[in-house]
């Protein structure tokens, strides 16, 4: 990893991180864009590369939740460029990175460009022995892109590793959760509703078991998965789960 270039301070990434999150528990969306874009400001002044990438990075997940395609696409340019210049493609901070502008272009249908970069996040965390948190979100998103591109079995394996990894991360229930969904989803779209309803069905009911285990903690991004997770049992039909979903979600926002 090249170093920082007369770096005269760091970003505080993780006090910076939580309060991100309190104000996502809020859904004060405009004021997580000033934030980030005022720590990106500090790392660029600072010169401190590492918290440029993180900062750009938050960008990135940012502008893809608020469905701002051009500014997404925008920052995740830069953040590529930065990459290259700084020298850290190769690390697990550079790989992470390419998952999280894989994952937008997913978003915005731009799969091809997405899992080109999935794979070369996929040699360095195979190689580099990334955690499994790491790992399983790569298979998970990497997976979605796939089913996308119409390689559903390439998917299913990818949704199997996820599920094999999030085991191992502690408080991982949630993550698990979409990986079953997703899994439901890559299922129906190759086989049938039909022919995929019994296997479907039982993912819907483990993800639902996953998706209240207790010691998970009731904040913000338990609410923001809930939110994404009800219109999946909507769709196959759970319109009572789907209503439950929904209104937890709206209590654990409005506690927040």
């Amino acid at each position: 990893m090249a170093p920082d270039m007369k770096r005269i301070g760091r970003v505080p990434v993780e006090r910076v991180m939580q309060k991100v999150d309190d104000l996502m528990a809020k859904r004060d969306l405009p004021g997580v864009e000033r934030m980030l874009k005022y720590w990106l400001h500090e790392a660029r002044f600072l010169k401190d590369t590492q918290g440029e990438v993180v900062m750009l990075g938050e960008l990135v997940g940012h502008y893809r939740k608020t469905q701002e395609k051009e500014k997404a696409r925008e920052s995740g340019e830069e953040l590529q460029m930065l990459l290259y210049v700084a020298h850290l493609e190769d690390t697990i901070l550079g790989a992470t990175s390419f998952i999280n502008i894989g994952t937008t272009y997913n978003s915005f249908g731009e799969n091809a460009e997405a899992l080109k970069l999935f794979r070369r996040a996929r040699t360095v965390y195979e190689t580099q022995d990334a955690s499994p948190k790491l790992k399983s979100g790569l298979y998970n998103n990497m997976g979605l892109t796939c089913a996308a591109l119409g390689m559903y079995d390439e998917a299913l394996e990818l949704y199997d590793l996820a599920r094999e990894f999030g085991e191992k991360v502690p408080g991982g229930e949630l993550e698990m959760a979409v990986t079953c969904a997703n899994r439901a989803n890559a299922l129906e779209a190759r086989d049938g509703t039909e022919k995929a309803e019994e296997e479907i069905c039982a993912l819907l009911e483990e993800a639902w078991t996953l998706l209240h285990h207790q010691a998970l903690p009731r904040d913000g991004y338990m609410a923001y998965v809930y939110t994404t997770m009800a219109p999946v049992y909507s769709y196959y039909g759970y319109f009572y789960e789907s209503a439950v979903l929904e209104r937890e979600a709206e209590e654990l926002y409005a506690g927040a």
